[in-house]
C-alpha cells in the first residue's frame, strides 16, 4: 500500500501539472513516512507543504485537492489533513493485512528489491597485514564488510568483495626475519631476538618448524654472523635501525632466493590461516589482490608519471612530493623517499586508481579507524588524477574490544598476546560474533561483553531474535499434536480480524521491511537492521504472551494468526539472513 500511494500522489501531481497550477520543472518525488504514533495512521506526507511555494498556494488549500484524488482509491479508508497541511492515510485493514500473502509467497525474495540494480560496487574490507592471525579487532571489520555487502546485494546492486593483501610492504620483512630467527634458534642457534620482531611462540614457531621439514638445514647461519656488528637493539639503541639492518643482514646471507623460500613460506602460512578463518566465519570474497602486483606490472610508477606529467609532484630534500594540500589534504604527501623506494602511499595511489579504471560505480573502502588520515590523501590523488573522488566512500570501524570476565583483554599482534577471531568463534560461536559485531555503529566503540554473548537469557538481543524464530516453528510443531492442521488460504477471509493491538503493532512492523533493508544499505548501517530485528522479536513475543494461536473452534481465526506469525517468521529469518546469522528451529 505504501508504493500504491506513493504512485497515487505522483499522479496527483502529475495532474496538477497539467492543470497549469505545479510548474513542470518542479521535481516532486513524493515520500511516505510511518507515523510514531499509531492515531496519525498508517502512513503519512507532508507533500503539500513542498508544493506550497512553487504552487503560491496554503499547503492545507493544496492538501484538500490531494485528499480528494483519494476518494476512489481502493485499500485506502481515509485520509485526514493535520496541522498547516499533513496528511494521514489509513489503509482498510483487509489491504493491509494482504501484505502478510504477499511476504508467504515471496518467501527468502521478501525484502529484497532493485533499487540499486545496475550499479557496479566495490566492497574492500579487513585487508590486514598478512602478518599473523585475525584478532578480534579484524572481526569486526569482517562482518561489517559482510553485511555491508549482502545489504548491497539485496537492493539490487553488482557487488564484488575484494581483500587488499599487504604483501609488499616492510612488516612482511620483519615477519620474515622473525620466522627466520625462530628457525635458527630451533636449529640449535643462540638468539638475542629483536624487540620489534614478531614474538609470538606459537604460529611462528610452527611456520619455521615447517622451514625445517621442508628444507633442513640448509638456510642454517651462524648466530655470530648474523649479529656481527649491526646497530643497537633498544633499550640501548635504535631498535628501528635494528630490525631494518637485520633484515639487510638476512638478505645478504642468503640471498634473494633462499630469502624468498621464507618470506613465502611466512605470507603462505598465514594467508592460508586468514582466507580459512575468515570462510569459517561466512566471509568469502571474489578478489584478493596482492599489493606485489601492483609495483610488478609497474602500475605505482605509471600512477606516478601521471601525477608527475599533470603537474602535482615536486622535488624537496631528495624525496619526490604529491602537492596533496591542492586538493584539500592539511599537508603535502611523499611518493618516492630519498633512498628511491616508493613508499605505501603511492601503492594506495595505483590501487585505487586501478579500482575506477576496473569500471565500478562506487568503490567502498572499510577501513580501521586509525587510518582515518588516509581519507583526504586518497580523495586528493583520485581528484588529481582525474577520477571521481566523491565515488568513493570509506567506512572507518572502530576498534572492538573484548571483556573476558568483567576485564579488559589486551592485544599486541607482535608480543603474541592477543585474543584471535578464531578462539573468540569457538568461545561464542559464529552467531554471536557476527551478530555482536555490527550491533552498533562502525563509527562507535564496541565493548563485546563474552558472558552476554553467551549468554541464554532475553538480555541477549541474538538469543531474543532467534528465539522468536524458534517459537513459531514450534507452534507449528504442536499443530499435528492438537488435532489441526494450517490451511494458508482459508485465514485470507479472517484477516480483517486480527484487529488487536499486538496484530496491528506486529504487521507494521513487517510492512516496514523492505523499505529498511534499502535504507540500511543505503546507508552502509548494518546495525539498523539489528534493532530492527530486535524490534520485531519483541513484538512478536507480546503477542505470543498475550494471544492463543491454537484456536479449537475457529478455524479461520487459527490460520489468519498462523499466517501472520510465519510471515514474522520469515521476516525474521530474511533478516538474520542478511546478517549471516542462522534462523534456528529449536533453541
Amino acid at each position: 500500500m505504501k508504493a500504491v500511494i506513493e504512485q497515487r500522489l505522483q499522479a496527483i501531481c502529475q495532474q496538477l501539472v497539467a492543470e497549469g497550477d505545479l510548474p513542470a520543472e518542479v521535481s516532486v518525488n513524493p515520500v511516505l513516512t510511518v507515523p510514531k504514533d499509531p492515531a496519525h495512521g498508517d502512513f503519512a506526507s507532508n507533500l503539500a507543504m513542498q508544493l506550497a511555494k512553487p504552487m503560491k498556494q496554503s499547503p492545507r488549500a493544496i492538501a484538500e485537492r490531494i485528499v480528494a484524488g483519494f476518494a476512489d482509491e481502493p485499500g485506502v479508508e481515509r485520509v485526514e489533513i493535520a496541522g498547516p497541511g499533513f496528511m494521514n492515510f489509513f489503509v482498510e485493514a483487509g489491504a493491509a493485512f494482504a501484505l502478510i500473502d504477499r511476504i508467504l509467497e515471496e518467501g527468502e525474495r521478501f525484502g529484497r528489491s532493485d533499487a540499486a540494480a545496475g550499479q557496479r560496487v566495490q566492497v574492500e574490507f579487513v585487508s590486514a597485514n598478512p602478518t599473523g592471525p585475525l584478532h578480534v579487532g579484524h572481526g569486526r571489520g569482517a562482518a561489517y564488510g559482510s553485511v555491508v555487502a549482502n545489504l548491497l546485494e539485496a537492493v539490487g546492486a553488482n557487488v564484488e568483495r575484494e581483500y587488499y593483501v599487504n604483501d609488499a610492504g616492510r612488516q612482511m620483512h620483519i615477519l620474515a626475519v622473525s620466522v627466520w630467527l625462530r628457525y635458527l634458534e630451533a636449529q640449535g642457534e643462540t638468539i638475542q631476538f629483536p624487540s620489534n620482531g614478531y614474538r609470538s611462540e606459537g604460529y611462528i614457531l610452527d611456520i619455521a618448524a615447517a622451514l625445517a621439514d621442508d628444507h633442513g638445514r640448509r638456510l642454517v647461519v651462524k648466530a655470530d654472523t648474523v649479529f656481527a656488528d649491526l646497530p643497537e637493539d633498544a633499550p640501548v639503541g635504535d631498535k628501528e635501525r635494528h630490525i631494518d639492518a637485520l633484515i639487510r643482514r638476512m638478505r645478504e646471507l642468503l640471498g634473494e632466493t633462499d630469502y624468498q623460500i621464507v618470506f613465502r613460506a611466512a605470507l603462505d602460512a598465514i594467508l592460508s590461516d586468514i582466507r580459512a578463518d575468515l570462510a569459517e566465519f561466512g566471509v568469502t570474497y571474489d578478489n584478493w589482490y596482492s599489493e606485489q602486483s601492483l609495483a610488478d606490472r609497474g602500475l605505482v610508477e605509471r600512477a606516478i608519471e601521471r601525477l608527475e606529467a599533470e603537474g602535482h609532484l615536486y622535488e624537496r630534500d631528495g624525496a619526490l612530493w604529491f602537492r596533496s594540500t591542492d586538493f584539500g589534504d592539511d599537508k603535502d604527501r611523499v611518493v618516492r623517499r630519498d633512498n628511491g623506494q616508493t613508499t605505501y602511499f603511492a601503492s594506495d595511489i595505483a590501487y585505487h586508481l586501478d579500482k575506477f579504471d576496473r569500471g565500478f560505480d562506487q568503490v567502498i573502502d572499510i577501513w580501521g579507524a586509525d587510518h582515518h588520515g588516509y581519507v583526504p590523501r586518497v580523495r586528493a590523488a583520485l581528484t588529481a588524477l582525474g577520477k571521481p573522488a566523491d565515488r568513493l566512500v570509506v567506512s572507518l570501524v572502530q576498534f572492538a574490544i573484548l571483556y573476558r570476565g568483567g576485564e579488559r583483554v589486551p592485544m599486541s599482534t607482535r608480543s603474541g598476546s592477543f585474543v584471535t577471531l578464531r578462539e573468540l568463534r569457538e568461545e561464542v560461536g559464529n552467531d554471536a560474533a557476527r551478530f555482536f559485531y555490527v550491533m552498533r555503529a562502525a563509527n562507535q566503540h564496541l565493548d563485546f561483553d563474552l558472558d552476554l554473548a553467551k549468554s541464554q537469557s532475553n538480555e541477549n538481543p541474538l538469543y531474543y531474535i532467534q528465539y522468536a524464530h524458534a517459537r513459531v516453528a514450534s507452534v507449528l510443531r504442536q499443530l499435528p499434536l492438537r488435532g489441526f492442521a494450517h490451511e494458508p488460504s482459508a485465514g485470507r477471509e479472517a484477516y480483517v480480524r486480527l484487529t488487536e493491538s499486538h496484530e496491528q503493532a506486529l504487521f507494521k512492523r513487517l510492512s516496514q521491511y523492505p523499505a529498511l533493508v534499502e535504507r540500511a544499505a543505503r546507508s552502509h548501517e548494518p546495525h539498523q537492521l539489528v534493532h530492527y530485528l530486535r524490534d520485531l522479536a519483541q513484538d512478536f513475543h507480546s503477542y505470543y504472551n498475550a494471544h492463543a494461536f491454537l484456536l479449537g473452534d475457529d478455524a479461520p481465526l487459527r490460520n489468519a494468526r498462523l499466517n501472520l506469525v510465519l510471515a514474522t517468521r520469515q521476516v525474521l529469518a530474511n533478516g538474520l539472513g542478511l546478517l549471516g546469522v542462522n534462523a534456528p528451529d529449536e533453541m
